[in-house]
C-alpha cells in the first residue's frame, strides 16, 4: 500500500510493508514497517536510484521533512530518498508500554530481541526487493544508523551500491564495558567545556541539585524529578547547540517567591522535552544491546559508572551531567518505562546475542564507503572509529572537528556533499 502527499518542493509517497518479526521462523508473526519515499518535484518523473536513510537511536523514527533543505536537499539532486522508520518506531508497529502491555515480561524481552540492527537490515533488504528489485541501492546512516550500515555490509553487501556514514562508525569487536569506559571520559570533557563556557552554570546547577535533594519536586507528568534524572540532561551536551539549550533551561529553573525559592513551572514543563525515554522506550530498552555480540551487557553503563565517583552527587559536591547512558533506576523513575522494568532486566541479562559484524567480509568489502568522523564526538569514540576504519576495506573517512554528533542535522547539505565527493574520488571543498 502507498499514499502520495505533497510537501514544499517535494513529492512524498508513504509505503507500508508487512514483514516477519522473526525472519528465521516460518510462519512468523507479521509486523508493519513504514517508509517515506521523497523525490523533488522537478525530478518526480525521472527514474532515479534510491538512497535509504537509517536514523540514529536506536528507537527513533526517521526525520519528518518539512521542506527541501539540509542533507535531503543535496540527496534529492540525484536520488529518491527513502526514510525508513525502523521497526518499533514511528509508524512501524510502534513499541511502547501500551503496545507491549498484553505480553508477559519474558515475552516482551523475546519480542524486543528482534529489534536490533540485524532485523532492521533484513527489513531493508525485503523492501529493496519490492522497490528496487535486482538493483542495489545507496545507504546513509547517522549515529546508530552507521552501525546498521556496517551490519548491512557484513550481511548483505550485494544489496548496497555505495554507503555513507555520519558520526556512526562503531567498534567491531569491543565490549559495551570498553565503549562506556571511553564514553565516560568524553562526557567528563564535555562537562568541563560546559562549565568553562557558562561562568554561572556551576552555581545554577549545584543550587538546583541541592533543592531537588532537599525537596520533592514533581514534573507535569507526575514523576518525581530526582537529581539522577537532572543529570541525564547531559545527553544534550554532545550536540551542536545542545549546551546552549541546557544552559538556558537551567537559567530559569528556580524563581524567588514571597515564600522563598521555588521551582519555575516553565522549567518543569520544558524539562521533559529534553529527554526521550518516555516517548521512545526502545532507546532505553535496547541501547546497550547494540554493543553486544554473544555476551550480556549486564547494565554496563551502570557498572562502569561505579569507577567514576565524580558522577555520584551529594550536597556540597559539584554535580556532573551524564551522557548517552541507560541505568536500571530509570525503569522505576520514568512513567512509561516502569511497566517494562522486568523486560529490561531480562534484556540486560541476555547472553546469546548474535554477532553483528562479519570481520572477514568487511576486510574484503567492495562497496565504496565514505564516513564523517567527528573528533569531538561525545557519543562515538573517535579512536574506536579510526580503529574500525582500518578493518573495513574500501572505506574513506573525513575526520573533522567542525561538527558535533548531530552535524548532519546542523549542516547536512555540506556534510553529505563532502561524503559524496569523497566516495567518488573528488577533492573535498
Amino acid at each position: 500500500m502507498h499514499i502520495d502527499i505533497t510537501l514544499s518542493d517535494i513529492k512524498a509517497r508513504k509505503h507500508f510493508f508487512s514483514v516477519p518479526l522473526d525472519y528465521q521462523q516460518s510462519p512468523s508473526k507479521q509486523i508493519t514497517v513504514f517508509a517515506r519515499e521523497l523525490v523533488s518535484i522537478e525530478n518526480q518523473h525521472k527514474q532515479l536510484p534510491y538512497l535509504v536513510f537509517f536514523q540514529g537511536g536506536p528507537g527513533f523514527g526517521a526525520v519528518r521533512p518539512l521542506s527541501n533543505s539540509g542533507w535531503i536537499k543535496r540527496a534529492l539532486k540525484e536520488y529518491r530518498v527513502l526514510l525508513l522508520d525502523q521497526r518499533g518506531t514511528g509508524l512501524s508497529t510502534p513499541v511502547n508500554a501500551t503496545s507491549l502491555s498484553y505480553m508477559s515480561a519474558t515475552d516482551q524481552a523475546a519480542y524486543l530481541s528482534f529489534f536490533r540492527a540485524d532485523s532492521i537490515i533484513r527489513d531493508a533488504e525485503y523492501i529493496r526487493t519490492k522497490l528496487s528489485p535486482g538493483e542495489p541501492w545507496s545507504i546513509l546512516g547517522q549515529s546508530f544508523g552507521g552501525f546498521c550500515v556496517l551490519h548491512y555490509l557484513s550481511a548483505a553487501p550485494e544489496g548496497v551500491k555505495e554507503a555513507y556514514i555520519t558520526g556512526g562508525i562503531p567498534s567491531l569487536t569491543r565490549s559495551a564495558d570498553e565503549v562506556y569506559q571511553a564514553t565516560y571520559q568524553r562526557v567528563i570533557a564535555k562537562n568541563n567545556d560546559f562549565f568553562t563556557r557558562f561562568s554561572d552554570a556551576r552555581v545554577l546547577v549545584d543550587t538546583l541539585a541541592k533543592y531537588l535533594f532537599d525537596n520533592k519536586v514533581y514534573l507535569g507528568t507526575g514523576e518525581l524529578l530526582t537529581v539522577e534524572m537532572l543529570q541525564l540532561l547531559g545527553i544534550n551536551l554532545g550536540m551542536e547547540q545542545g549546551p546552549e539549550s541546557v544552559y538556558y533551561l537551567l537559567e530559569q529553573a528556580l524563581i524567588d517567591t514571597p515564600h522563598g525559592v521555588d521551582v519555575n513551572p516553565l522549567f518543569l514543563h520544558q524539562f521533559s522535552q529534553y529527554l526521550d525515554y518516555n516517548t521512545n522506550p526502545i532507546f532505553a530498552l535496547m541501547h546497550e544491546s547494540i554493543y553486544c555480540q554473544q555476551q550480556a551487557s549486564a547494565w554496563s553503563a551502570h557498572r562502569i559508572r561505579a569507577q567514576y565517583s565524580q558522577f555520584n552527587y551529594k550536597p556540597g559536591k559539584p554535580l556532573l551531567f551524564t551522557g548517552e547512558m541507560v541505568y536500571p533506576w530509570m525503569f522505576s523513575q520514568f512513567e512509561q518505562l516502569e511497566p517494562l522494568q522486568q523486560a529490561a532486566n531480562l534484556i540486560a541479562a541476555k547472553k546469546d546475542w548474535p554477532a553483528l559484524y562479519n570481520l572477514e567480509q568487511l576486510a574484503v568489502n567492495k562497496v565504496p564507503v565514505a564516513a564523517a568522523i567527528y573528533s569531538e564526538d561525545m557519543f562515538v569514540e573517535m579512536q574506536y572509529s579510526l580503529e574500525t576504519a582500518k578493518q573495513v576495506s574500501n572505506l574513506k573517512y573525513w575526520l573533522t572537528s567542525e561538527y558535533e554528533h548531530n552535524g548532519i542535522r546542523m549542516d547536512g547539505e555540506r556534510v553529505l556533499d563532502k561524503l559524496i565527493s569523497l566516495n567518488r574520488g573528488h577533492c573535498l571543498r
